[in-house]
């Protein structure tokens, strides 16, 4: 497929765009422990947005990989996971915070470091919302693409390390999105070094789904929420 956008994003950088249904995103990281944290809304109605517990339940799963579909709140999908070289998402830990930044690898500033300073998933979140009009009162549980987080059967969870240079995951865009994303470490990754993994962002034109389609059926729940997607377009067809 031809690219008709790539960028890349460096460790700590940030990168938000709306980008309309029936495209590939394809993610790559350039080494090791990548770490992609990730919300998605609905372009034109964002209070529509990535909803972690349906996406769970509905796929009894607590990790993403190909074949998984990432859930509105309303029961839709936003998009599908189409190929995956990494094999486990995380959808647990949620995003870092100047604070948990600082205690990690010590305090940093623009004043003092000017781009070279540590940032955060929380600041970049904020950042790129107030870009499209929306607050941190619109902030979700994101997506940690790269990461793997076990839970274990008492609750608790650990982070486990997984090879991700090289690897990559393609999502297929099933609505029109508006697409946030912050290249920051993993809340639960213990190493002691800010990580300095690029990731690359390479955006096609989507193959259309056909009746074999990996995501549609993977389990009932998924075709369903296909079904609801469908039924959402087609009513919005010929409005303007």
């Amino acid at each position: 497929m031809t690219a008709i956008f790539t960028t890349k994003i460096e460790a700590g950088g940030k990168w938000s765009a709306y980008v309309s249904k029936g495209k590939t995103i394809s993610i790559t990281a350039a080494g090791e422990r990548a770490n992609l944290a990730c919300l998605l809304f609905h372009a034109q109605q964002p209070s529509e947005r990535y909803n972690m517990p349906d996406t769970l339940k509905a796929q009894h799963t607590a990790l993403l990989t190909a074949g998984h579909v990432l859930m509105s709140d309303q029961g839709k999908v936003l998009a599908s996971i189409t190929e995956d070289t990494v094999g486990w998402h995380d959808t647990l830990s949620g995003y870092t915070t100047r604070e948990s930044i600082d205690a990690k690898y010590g305090v940093t500033s623009y004043q003092s470091k000017r781009n070279d300073w540590l940032r955060n998933a929380e600041q970049n979140f904020k950042v790129e919302l107030f870009r499209h009009n929306l607050t941190s009162r619109d902030f979700t549980t994101p997506i940690n693409f790269f990461s793997k987080i076990v839970c274990e059967l008492d609750g608790t969870m650990r982070y486990e390390e997984q090879a991700t240079a090289g690897r990559s995951l393609t999502l297929r865009t099933e609505m029109d999105l508006l697409v946030v994303l912050s290249n920051t470490p993993n809340p639960m990754d213990p190493g002691s070094q800010y990580p300095d993994t690029a990731v690359e962002i390479v955006i096609t034109d989507a193959v259309p789904i056909g009746e074999n389609d990996l995501c549609l059926n993977h389990c009932g729940e998924n075709r369903r929420a296909f079904e609801n997607t469908w039924n959402a377009y087609a009513l919005m067809r010929g409005v303007n």
